[in-house]
């Protein structure tokens, strides 16, 4: 905090001033530098490695030292440095040259901040000279790292110096507010971790641990994944942070946390120094058989690429960004050379580590370099130009910072200052101003010389676009990254992930897709149920419940079937419900149906036997008008009975019951006629006269009229509220019944109730005749008979409210039935017997005789 206010201090000093810009800890010189009109500044991570010394505060800190030559980031300077004189060369900025300040920041936030400083400073080590006010850069051009760049950022932000990062990914970067003057070339993580949340999807994998850096990048990058892999759906079983400064044991602990867990799919979210240390240890410890996803950062990293890495890392498939062509860069970088720059220490080191010699040998074992070495003949990372990928990013940055000097020159020129924050004159003769350049950036919109399309939007991000790329052996056995699939953030949702028909090598150097879940899929006809205290994606399959269903695998919730419809027997589909009602072709329809027509055949039977022997005094005794009439109704009262039987419809319906109450009123009305003959024959008479007879037209009246009434009840049901055909959805589930709704349950219970009324006048008088003389005595047998009728009618009231489905309707065919045979029997059997068997007793004299016997 005290570096940077006494920096703001310094920075702001008046012009002509005399204070001293003289601080604790002063910046580095920079590695690599070339004057010019206008400075562009460059961080690189030259280097991947810092030693820090303790501080004694009793002496002066020492320089920090860098190790370990990163020769990708080499290659990410020379590329600056390529675009810089490729631009001095052309006429995009005449009579203008541009210089470079470019500094190694080691990888370390600590070296990226005295870097910072000194490229706002422009002040060397040893320099006494005062504050300008202006920075020593126009723009810069870094840092390869998140959290580096944030730092780079803060500190340029308040001077309004443009900062375009080639490398810095982390969404947090794209904060106007925070970060006013950064811009970058490559895509904000927020996409990419969208696109890798996508990806795993769309392979299927719902469970899936996850690495990342434990710094912004991957931090905020692994963050982004997370809640956009809940949102498609995908569960992480563990997300481990390392960094490349922990210690042994805990990056250990990171790779046993990844060997024990379940999961199938690894999505590392790893900067390149974190990879390394991680895929160190997963080498110590064997661990095979994981599908990496990679990020960016490292899945194009061709170092990692290698026949010992492969064991652990094969068939990796990741996002990166567009790889691209630079015309000519190739041959500056095999012109590199230690002489193009004596002083530099940096081309001396890369030359060194190159070609494993020294110009300054400390013992007879070390070779010494001569300066002649080939750098065509040398294959590795820094000449490696087949995947140009983040190399085109810083190429696109210095073209960027070029197209804004070239606007902003063109403005002053014209005198078209639209920056209102600054106030410029257009006879100005200051250098040009680093918030000049930062203003034209904003709106800078130029095609590449490779074809490429530059602008910023509002946040200073470009447009997304990637390459999903799949480590595969090629016939050499290499490992090359071959392009699989694009994600376009620009195109609607549906349209930004697509896959080529290219086949795509996995883990283990496998024609066939890893298979990572926590459970397995629920199968069409199970839903998911979630298991307590684990993630979503863990759950037990559970079968849907009766008249429900699923159509699809991994269904959360079961749907439940149409009204009229059931689910099959595997709940996988909705199906129409069994339709039911009595029919003519199932057995109780066929029983049933035999019953009624046996019936109808015996009373056709008896009238056949009763026409036959119409005259004799039997027949003629018992009224053969009114036999004739009942046993006709009776055929009828059988014959109702199979209307009963069938797919009921609207006629059905309306005719089934009217013609059982017609039809059972006639029968009944019979039946009261042939009761009151009886009674009036036996009880109105005295002994020894003839039998008298009941006048034949009181007896047509009295069974008009009651079969008149019952007619009336049914007109009038028919009338206001007849019955009608419905589906009976409430009795069974799983069943629709089809019947007959009674429409009015008055005029259906009216029309049973007459003919129970009917039958009860015919019980009564029937038992007060009972004691007549035996030989005509027919009393006793309507006694019987409406006995049965009674008995089976007072039965079935309780049977018919109680009985589901076709099972009402056969219970009232078998009382329509019962009551029926009951009457046919009674009545008409036991004459039958006389008449067939017994002819000596169908004799006037023998009826008369006893009958007269019996009298006295």
């Amino acid at each position: 905090m005290f570096l940077y206010a006494f920096l703001l201090l310094c920075l702001f000093k008046a012009k002509g001033e005399k204070a001293k810009c003289q601080m604790i800890g002063s910046p580095e010189y920079p590695v690599l530098s070339k004057d010019g009109d206008v400075i562009i500044g460059g961080a690189f991570s030259i280097h991947s490695k810092i030693t820090l010394q303790a501080l004694s505060f009793t002496e002066q800190p020492q320089r920090l030292t860098c190790t370990s030559l990163n020769f990708r980031e080499f290659r990410f300077v020379q590329t600056m440095i390529f675009g810089i004189e490729e631009i001095n060369n052309s006429s995009l900025l005449p009579n203008i040259s541009i210089g470079y300040k470019i500094f190694d920041s080691c990888g370390s936030t600590l070296a990226s901040m005295r870097s910072t400083t000194a490229l706002i400073n422009g002040q060397e080590l040893t320099a006494q000279e005062t504050c300008s006010g202006h920075s020593a850069v126009q723009a810069i051009i870094g840092e390869s790292e998140s959290s580096s760049t944030i730092v780079m950022s803060r500190a340029t932000g308040p001077f309004r110096i443009p900062v375009i990062s080639h490398f810095a990914t982390c969404a947090c970067l794209s904060n106007r507010k925070e970060y006013p003057s950064f811009f970058r070339t490559i895509p904000s993580d927020y996409f990419q971790s969208r696109a890798l949340a996508q990806l795993v999807k769309y392979f299927g994998w719902t469970w899936v641990g996850a690495v990342r850096s434990d710094n912004d990048y991957g931090n905020n990058g692994m963050a982004t994944f997370m809640e956009e892999a809940r949102k498609e759906g995908v569960c992480v079983e563990y997300s481990e942070a390392i960094l490349r400064t922990n210690s042994k044991e805990s990056i250990a602990k990171v790779v046993e946390v990844i060997r024990q867990g379940t999961a199938k799919v690894l999505v590392a979210f790893l900067a390149q120094s974190e990879m390394d240390v991680l895929l160190e240890e997963a080498l110590a410890q064997n661990m095979t058989g994981l599908q990496w996803i990679g990020s960016e950062s490292w899945i194009t990293a061709r170092y990692l690429a290698t026949e010992k890495t492969s064991k652990v890392i094969s068939g990796a498939i990741g996002f990166t960004i567009n790889k691209s062509k630079i015309p000519g860069l190739k041959d500056f970088l095999v012109k590199v050379h230690p002489s193009q720059s004596p002083s530099s220490a940096l081309l001396r080191e890369f030359w060194e580590t190159t070609f494993g010699c020294q110009f300054t040998p400390k013992d007879e074992n070390e070779k010494l370099c001569t300066g002649f070495e080939n750098l065509k003949e040398i294959n590795n990372t820094f000449t490696d130009v087949s995947e140009l990928r983040i190399s085109n990013n810083v190429y696109k940055a210095v073209y960027a910072i070029a197209h804004a000097l070239q606007n902003t020159l063109s403005k002053l020129t014209h005198c078209k200052v639209d920056d209102p924050t600054e106030n410029i004159t257009c006879t100005q003769k200051d250098p040009l101003l680093s918030s000049q350049v930062l203003y034209s950036l904003k709106s800078i919109n130029f095609t590449m010389p490779t074809g490429e399309s530059v602008y910023f939007d509002s946040n200073g991000d470009p447009t997304a676009r990637y390459e999903l790329v799949n480590w595969q052996k090629n016939p050499a056995g290499d490992i090359v990254f071959i392009t699989v699939g694009h994600y376009d953030a620009s195109l609607p949702s549906d349209e930004q992930f697509v896959m080529k028909p290219v086949s795509i090598v996995w883990a283990g150097n496998s024609d066939m897709r890893p298979r990572s879940v926590c459970s397995e899929s629920c199968q069409p006809g199970f839903r998911q149920a979630q298991i307590k205290g684990r993630p979503p994606c863990c759950f037990a399959c559970v079968q849907c419940p009766v008249g429900e269903i699923t159509n699809e695998t991994d269904s959360v919730e079961c749907i439940r079937c149409p009204l009229e419809y059931w689910s099959n027997e595997n709940h996988s589909l909705c199906v129409p419900k069994k339709v039911e009602f009595l029919s003519f072709d199932e057995n109780m329809g066929i029983l049933l149906t035999v019953f009624a027509l046996t019936g109808v055949s015996f009373t056709v039977a008896v009238g056949l036997v009763f026409f036959y022997f119409i005259d004799t005094p039997l027949v003629k005794a018992s009224n053969t008008e009114l036999s004739f009439l009942l046993l006709f109704s009776l055929t009828l009262c059988f014959l109702c009975s199979l209307t009963f039987i069938g797919q009921p419809s609207k006629w059905s319906c309306m005719l089934r019951h009217t013609a059982f109450g017609i039809t059972f009123a006639l029968c009944m009305s019979c039946v009261l006629a042939r009761t009151i003959a009886v009674v009036m024959a036996f009880r109105a008479t005295v002994p020894g006269n003839s039998l008298p007879q009941c006048s034949m037209p009181v007896q047509r009246m009295s069974v008009f009229c009651c079969t008149l009434f019952q007619v009336i009840i049914c007109t009038l049901w028919l009338a206001l509220a007849p019955p009608v055909p419905q589906k009976n959805m409430a009795h069974y589930t799983d069943k629709v019944i089809l019947e007959c709704d009674l429409g009015s349950v008055v005029g259906f219970w009216a029309v049973l109730g007459y003919v129970g009324l009917l039958a009860a006048l015919c019980f009564v008088l029937a038992f007060l005749a009972r004691k007549l003389p035996d030989n005509f005595n027919e009393a006793k047998f309507i006694t019987f008979s409406m006995l049965i009728f009674c008995a089976v009618w007072i039965t079935f009231i309780p049977a018919y409210v109680s009985s589901p489905g076709k099972f009402t309707v056969a219970v009232e065919i078998f009382a329509i039935l019962a009551s029926s045979f009951g009457l046919l029997s009674c009545i008409f059997i036991p004459k039958c017997y006389i008449i067939i068997l017994k002819p000596e007793q169908n004799t006037r004299k023998r009826l008369m005789g006893k009958t007269h016997a019996k009298s006295q």
